[in-house]
């Protein structure tokens, strides 16, 4: 019997025996204890929120006045026996003079000139009126790059790509010529093939033509079946002219 019912209610008339189906045990993955680990490993303590406890400062720390001020140095006892500097020459004193040397400047210069290696001046180029000069090596006008051993010669890598594809194309032509011979297929030349796509485009015209002589009023159902009719052979013809040129080789098998 249903407590939240009353006596009288019709529910209670039904057999109570229906029980409710036990619950499947809860999926818990194996793998739990190994994220767990590797979740802990990758945090770091106390990284955001500061460490647990804080040493709570005492009451009687307080700022008091004055604390924040700089302290002057400590006062140091004057002492008269330090010694003192050298005395300031009188009016009176005269500097040492007549002292002569025997080295001649002139010719120790002319012949540190004669015998030294001239400096070369900075090559450089003017691209302008106003004489604005910039330097020439960085510019590209010096032909440096000819000197080199490797110039003008193609690099290896490239000639690799050169024999890939030309061995590639060989075997793709050689592949080709064996299909040929075993379906007995035959290549259009380039004139059939310009006059079936000539024909191609007259037909569509045709059919385009016809399509635009259409009443404007589409109200019967033989209309509706011509439009249809001429709508499906324009795209036809709109699908096999494009095969046609997109496809510059083409072939057909021979009956």
């Amino acid at each position: 019997m249903d407590p939240t019912c009353p006596p009288e209610c019709i529910y209670n008339l039904i057999p109570s025996d229906l029980k409710e189906p036990p619950h499947p045990p809860r999926y818990i993955s194996i793998f739990k204890a190994t994220v767990k680990d590797d979740m802990q490993k990758t945090k770091t303590a106390m990284k955001t929120m500061g460490p647990a406890k804080v040493e709570v400062p005492s009451p009687k720390d307080f700022l008091k006045k004055h604390s924040k001020e700089k302290t002057l140095p400590p006062i140091k006892k004057f002492d008269r026996n330090v010694p003192k500097k050298p005395a300031v020459p009188l009016r009176t004193d005269h500097p040492v003079m007549g002292i002569q040397s025997e080295k001649n400047f002139i010719n120790t210069n002319a012949a540190d000139v004669i015998m030294g290696v001239a400096k070369k001046p900075k090559p450089i180029y003017v691209d302008k009126r106003t004489g604005d000069k910039h330097d020439l090596e960085p510019s590209g006008l010096v032909p440096k790059y000819i000197n080199k051993k490797d110039y003008g010669v193609t690099p290896e890598y490239i000639c690799k790509r050169n024999e890939e594809i030309k061995k590639a194309q060989e075997e793709y032509d050689h592949y080709i010529q064996e299909n040929l011979k075993k379906a007995a297929m035959k290549r259009v030349s380039d004139e059939e093939r310009e006059a079936i796509l000539q024909g191609l485009k007259k037909n569509w015209e045709e059919v385009h033509k016809e399509f635009q002589s259409l009443s404007v009023f589409i109200d019967s159902i033989p209309k509706k079946i011509r439009k249809q009719r001429l709508e499906e052979e324009m795209k036809q013809l709109e699908h096999y002219i494009g095969v046609i040129e997109k496809h510059k080789i083409i072939y057909i098998a021979n009956k």
